[in-house]
């Protein structure tokens, strides 16, 4: 489970702005009451060379710690330390949340450390703070998120950046710092990095009308999340804790990216489908005590499918051009009672579930882990139930999972 920000937090200044399609280049400044979303990312060469680099290199799509500049003392432990640094991004509205997501590969005992900061309208400049501390083991170090740092002109909420008033930042950038123990020679290297800019919804647009993805069903695998209750209580304890890293499985699975069986050999061999336990330990985030930490799941999901972000999508017509790419879309859900028909809990605070298609008149078809066995996670619901319970509570919010033989649709996120 995992509780949407929208549901966490009840202030003005972002309950007073819904989310809309992406703005162009050349869009005018948006109003208060758009709906506005940008996901701005680096992943080959060219766009990581955009940055700024400190004690590394970019080369071969992938930037890479060489000549540390500094060291950093963590966890009684001394690290060399190197960076890369985005460019200023300007979404041309006032953004209220910013959510990173990464690739990142980490051997041995080195880790990155992602962090944020921002600019009002005003020229006032935030400090940089930590949005996730990550590794893609937890032998040396415990993955975290870093919440509170509440500062300036922004706090964070587990793994989302939140502005502290009404009118946004007009600007952002986001930093990796790649880490290594000092005196050992594993070094960790960046594949891709990049943030959603949002601006969350008050209320539910109307129903948008069905598109490009009628009739389409992905085969996606089936897999409970329930099935695992009581597993491996130091990482969330399975059942209703585990949606998101069950959901985030059952796209790997569709890949044919599941990681190999020597990575969950340390699951006892009566559970079915141990792979999930796996993916629940590789997303568990220590601060938040949970598995549903959104760019850590992103970040398990990277080096195995090829590709994977967090990012916000403004209705289902967005998600049809992906499933009609052959992609299917994990996306982040809550409703009270009653709220989405046939679904296998009566109501949720905050739940991901896959949408794998739509039926030929435009409802969703899902893959939804919370069903009790495998049999019953494939589910249709209503579009219009499910838009209420997508888009004013994460704000939309998915991820995009997907390799090399399912590349984006054509024209970038403002097309989907």
């Amino acid at each position: 489970m995992r509780l949407p920000l929208a549901v966490v937090l009840t202030s003005a200044a972002l309950l007073a702005a819904p989310l809309t399609a992406v703005p162009t280049a050349s869009a005018a400044p948006a109003r208060a009451t758009a709906r506005t979303v940008l996901h701005t990312g680096w992943d080959t060469t060219a766009e990581l060379r955009k940055g700024t680099v400190k004690g590394a290199k970019v080369r071969a799509g992938r930037v890479v710690l060489t000549k540390p500049t500094a060291t950093r003392r963590y966890a009684g432990k001394t690290y060399d330390a190197a960076s890369w640094t985005s460019p200023w991004v300007k979404p041309r509205f006032g953004l209220t949340q910013l959510i990173p997501s990464w690739s990142a590969t980490t051997p041995g005992d080195s880790w990155i450390e992602v962090k944020v900061r921002g600019k009002a309208a005003d020229g006032a400049r935030s400090s940089w703070d930590v949005l996730g501390r990550w590794t893609s083991g937890d032998r040396y170090l415990k993955r975290t998120s870093v919440s509170g740092q509440d500062d300036d002109l922004a706090d964070v909420n587990v793994d989302t950046w939140v502005a502290s008033k009404a009118a946004g930042l007009t600007s952002w950038q986001v930093q990796v710092v790649l880490l290594r123990k000092t005196g050992t020679t594993k070094a960790p290297s960046l594949d891709a990095v990049g943030a959603v800019a949002s601006r969350l919804p008050g209320t539910a647009p109307a129903t948008s009308k069905p598109g490009v993805a009628r009739g389409i069903v992905l085969d996606v695998p089936r897999y409970s999340q329930m099935i695992h209750d009581g597993h491996s209580p130091q990482w969330g304890g399975g059942g209703e804790a585990w949606c998101s890293p069950t959901s985030t499985s059952m796209v790997l699975g569709y890949y044919k990216s599941l990681p190999r069986a020597k990575a969950y050999s340390w699951v006892p061999q009566r559970h079915t489908d141990p792979f999930v336990d796996h993916a629940a330990r590789s997303t568990y985030d220590r601060d938040y005590r949970g598995t549903g930490n959104w760019p850590f799941n992103t970040a398990y999901a990277a080096p195995l499918a090829g590709h994977a972000f967090v990012t916000r999508l403004t209705s289902l017509r967005q998600a049809e051009r992906l499933i009609k790419a052959g992609i299917p879309v994990v996306a982040s859900i809550s409703f009270p009672r009653g709220g989405l028909s046939g679904a296998p809990i009566s109501s949720t605070n905050g739940h991901l579930l896959v949408i794998v298609g739509f039926t030929a008149t435009g409802d969703v078809v899902v893959n939804d882990p919370a069903a009790s066995t495998r049999a019953g996670v494939r589910r249709t619901y209503d579009r219009g139930q499910f838009e209420k319970a997508w888009l004013p509570t994460s704000g939309g919010l998915v991820y995009v999972i997907h390799d090399d033989e399912h590349p984006l649709p054509a024209g970038g996120a403002g097309a989907w």
